[in-house]
């Protein structure tokens, strides 16, 4: 007879659903740092629309939305939800899970009880008239990230998701391993592959920011595997051993440079003239890790305003300098002059869709990206693991939580 609640690691059988299950949740009133901001609660397990799947989550990935969500900046999740009709006054967070399927819609086709999965965080309606003229539902309206802008995310027993989101977990990685690297994965997937003609290249170099991050660390990889010279671009020089195994060519020190920042007005020839020989210099330091003087033919960007001109300045002519957020600020300037003259492109991309987030779930089954877990964390631990992130002590790579798992290496094929 299934229990109403099971406890942490204590799986229910495989399809038994209980009534209750043990979570991590926010709540408006304390909005806060992570360890303020989460708490543990006993709530109800989701029922699930005819097109989703419940998925009992074995390990969940650490991402920096979640941090966003306990602060309440830049947007109240929960009011947001309340806004739109939605009722729930609390917020389950997680946007990255490898679990097991223990209920399906009785409109999915491709899933069973059973079938061991890992869970992508883009979340559509099938009924939008652009996903069903076949436009890219990433532009659709109803795009949302699964586990930031829905609830019922993976830092739960028990998350739904519609079942598209649901790909095979790679059989020899462990749980943990699994949970870690699809949102940052497919995010640099995209990013590296999805803007013909700019998608990476045999024998492009590709310059990365933030090279030993979640997102760095998979773009490194992704380059390598499409037959590109990566190089990546850090704060500390400790960082590039972590570099150069995944593949990078070389890296950069970033703080070996004071030019960053939005540009000096262009009339203002002397601050200007000082901000070239910032940038010059710096691309003379890519030169130097290729040993040739090459430009990138794209540059992974999220830093945003204060690396956005470099970017742009220091990629190739004919290239693109492709960016999915703005770490450092939003306000980016661009000296127009290198975008037209050299016929740049700057390309906003926004995590993935299914065909880009099997794309890489694919390379990290055939063991061309490693998921990069750099520290895994008990179940109790979620908030710890949520703090370091905020604080930026963070190791490099991702991190991931155990849940249903009972313990660390558990999951590996036999």
């Amino acid at each position: 007879m299934t229990k109403d609640l099971y406890d942490i690691a204590d799986a229910p059988p495989v399809g038994e659903v209980p009534a209750k299950m043990h979570t991590w949740a926010i709540r408006g009133e304390r909005f806060g740092e992570p360890m303020q901001a989460f708490q543990q609660e006993v709530l109800p397990v989701p029922g699930i629309a005819d097109d989703e799947v419940l998925v009992y989550v074995m390990a969940a990935g650490v991402n920096y939305n979640n941090v966003w969500a306990g602060l309440g900046v830049p947007v109240n999740v929960i009011a947001a939800r309340n806004k739109a009709g939605e009722s729930e006054d609390f917020h389950i967070g997680g946007s990255d899970a490898s679990g097991i399927v223990y209920k399906v819609g009785k409109d999915v086709k491709d899933l069973e009880v059973g079938d061991e999965v890992v869970v992508h965080c883009g979340t559509w309606s099938r009924d939008c008239e652009m996903v069903k003229r076949g436009v890219d539902p990433m532009y659709s309206p109803s795009f949302r990230i699964w586990g930031y802008e829905t609830n019922y995310g993976s830092f739960a027993q028990f998350t739904k998701v519609q079942a598209h989101q649901c790909l095979p977990k790679p059989k020899h990685l462990t749980w943990e391993d699994a949970a870690a690297y699809m949102l940052v994965g497919a995010t640099a997937y995209r990013m590296l592959v999805g803007w013909p003609p700019n998608d990476v290249k045999e024998g492009d170099v590709v310059l990365i920011w933030g090279g030993a991050g979640g997102l760095g660390s998979m773009a490194i990889q992704i380059a390598r595997a499409r037959g590109a010279t990566p190089i990546a671009i850090v704060s500390a020089q400790d960082k590039f051993e972590w570099c150069e195994k995944l593949g990078a060519k070389g890296c950069i020190n970033r703080k070996d440079f004071d030019h960053w920042g939005m540009l000096p007005h262009w009339k203002d020839a002397h601050a200007y003239g000082e901000w070239f020989k910032g940038v010059r210099k710096f691309g003379k330091a890519i030169w130097d890790v290729l040993g040739e003087r090459r430009n990138p033919n794209v540059i992974f960007e999220h830093p945003g305003e204060a690396t956005v001109p470099t970017s742009i300045f220091c990629c190739e002519t004919g290239g693109m300098v492709v960016i999915c957020a703005g770490t450092t600020g939003y306000n980016a300037t661009v000296d127009l002059r290198y975008l037209w003259m050299r016929q740049k492109r700057l390309q906003g991309s926004h995590f993935a869709n299914d065909e880009q987030a099997k794309g890489i779930n694919d390379l990290v089954i055939e063991g061309k990206v490693d998921p990069c877990c750099a520290k895994a964390f008990r179940y109790a631990e979620l908030p710890d693991a949520h703090q370091l992130m905020h604080d930026n002590q963070h190791p490099p790579g991702n991190m991931s939580i155990l849940v249903g798992a009972s313990d660390f290496g558990q999951g590996k094929s036999k």
